[in-house]
């Protein structure tokens, strides 16, 4: 079945490897062809990953989002490795992503979306192809979907590609089972575990959010209102849709589970997560990225900096979402602490004062503009300046009458020493401590929490400051 018609300022018919006539950045030459095609072949035998059907959940869950009516918390590593595909690892980052949500549905009162950096998240772009490993010069490690970090597994290999699309499986197959298994039992959400929360503040006030939530449900079970969805949670996942090799042959024609006398029948669904976004480095409108992703029915992000002109965010909007479906993109603003107040509101305005006004999600990535190196040559990021972005960010939404729909973290469930500060005030001679990450540094458990609160205690001060309780 030939593939529906684009137009939306793209000219000619949208194909999923019309991409490959448009200039390109972040693309990697294999040097083996041969070995190229035959990984891609693998990929279009292979079934999806995930259902059309549930990515058309999330877009209805992102049009909630986009309305005010929900809150959107995206988190995770910042680069997946395939060894991270184990029990402990998984479950460590569920935990923590179902913790934030609790924190934030008791805050700002919403229900909460909740989409991981899992599955995929397995290509890195780099600003240099080479880079000095031990007083060598070794090809940059671009995420195990590429390449190994290992310096003497810098080689590109096609082979990874398959290689990633069975650790997404593995991974998301793992998630299914255990939210299937009770791991999101609001019944029972202390068993999520507090031990890490050495903070006496901190852990009062979660342990007032589960309380409010115990609560919530006794009354529920009291009128026999309860539910399923007390036992359970949606977690969709995501991946920067960096390498157009891997989701072309993961990118098909199916049933569209909403379709009406009225729509079409099939769409092109991107089937190796539920939600992509198009980074930074690759958002050129007449690119590659922007050819490829404006062709498929799933939910988009696009990476919004300093960089990134008012004038293009429309451009990209009527390329990317031409019938202004809310919901669909989601732009995720990245400026830095120091940034923010002066980017930011003109950003807003742009879309704000446009035909797509109230249609995008506005989410938070308080990361990638706080990036620093110490004087010890370690990359890592200041949680108060994580934090500062993130203040700065709801209050400048607010003076805007516009929505803050969510947030976009670096994280990990484990007690690693990435970040500067927080709580625990890490200082620099503490990094070394537990420094874990092959690429930027993250949020730990404890930091994740605290902003998830910083959030909270946002939402929770602006409805009291309205009268209501």
């Amino acid at each position: 079945m030939a593939a529906p018609t684009k137009t939306n300022g793209h000219t000619g018919e949208w194909t999923p490897n019309s991409w490959r006539s448009k200039p390109i950045k972040q693309c990697p030459e294999y040097p083996d062809q041969a070995a190229l095609a035959k990984a891609v072949a693998s990929l279009h035998r292979l079934p999806p990953i995930v259902h059309p059907r549930e990515i058309t959940e999330l877009k209805n869950h992102l049009r909630d989002v986009a309305q005010g009516k929900a809150f959107l918390l995206q988190g995770g590593d910042c680069a997946e490795l395939f060894d991270y595909c184990q029990q402990d690892a998984i479950e460590s980052k569920i935990k923590l992503l179902l913790q934030m949500s609790l924190v934030l549905l008791w805050g700002a009162n919403k229900r909460v979306v909740r989409i991981g950096r899992m599955a995929g998240q397995y290509a890195k772009p780099r600003s240099s192809p080479m880079e000095i490993v031990d007083g060598r010069q070794v090809p940059s490690f671009r995420g195990d979907i590429l390449n190994g970090y290992h310096v003497d597994e810098r080689q590109l290999d096609p082979e990874r590609l398959v290689k990633a699309y069975h650790h997404s499986s593995a991974t998301l197959n793992y998630i299914r089972a255990s939210i299937a298994s009770g791991i999101a039992d609001l019944s029972k959400p202390l068993d999520w575990g507090l031990g890490h929360v050495r903070d006496p503040a901190l852990k009062e006030k979660y342990e007032k959010a589960v309380e409010f939530l115990k609560d919530m449900r006794s009354f529920m079970h009291t009128i026999g209102a309860e539910n399923e969805k007390f036992h359970t949670v949606d977690l969709f996942t995501s991946h920067e849709g960096l390498l157009l090799e891997y989701e072309e042959p993961l990118t098909r024609l199916l049933d569209d589970p909403s379709a009406t006398s009225t729509s079409p029948k099939k769409q092109y669904y991107n089937t190796s997560a539920h939600f992509l976004w198009i980074g930074d480095r690759t958002r050129q409108l007449d690119h590659a990225h922007v050819e490829f992703f404006r062709g498929i029915a799933n939910p988009l992000g696009v990476k919004v900096g300093p960089t990134t002109p008012a004038s293009d965010l429309l451009a990209l909007l009527r390329a990317l979402n031409p019938e202004r479906e809310p919901g669909k993109i989601t732009l995720i603003t990245r400026y830095g602490a120091d940034k923010v107040a002066d980017l930011l509101p003109a950003h807003i305005r742009a879309v704000e004062d446009s035909e797509y006004a109230r249609t995008v999600v506005w989410q938070c990535d308080p990361m990638h503009g706080n990036t620093q190196s110490v004087s010890c040559g370690i990359k890592t990021r200041r949680f108060s300046n994580i934090f500062s972005e993130l203040q700065q960010t709801l209050r400048i939404h607010k003076e805007q009458n516009s929505y803050l729909g969510g947030v976009h973290l670096e994280l990990t469930g484990e007690p690693v020493t990435e970040c500067l500060g927080g709580s625990e005030n890490l200082a620099e001679d503490d990094l070394s401590t537990n420094y874990t990450s092959f690429c930027d540094p993250r949020l730990n458990e404890k930091q994740a929490l605290e902003l998830a609160f910083l959030i909270a205690d946002h939402y929770r001060t602006e409805r009291n400051g309205n009268g209501e309780v």
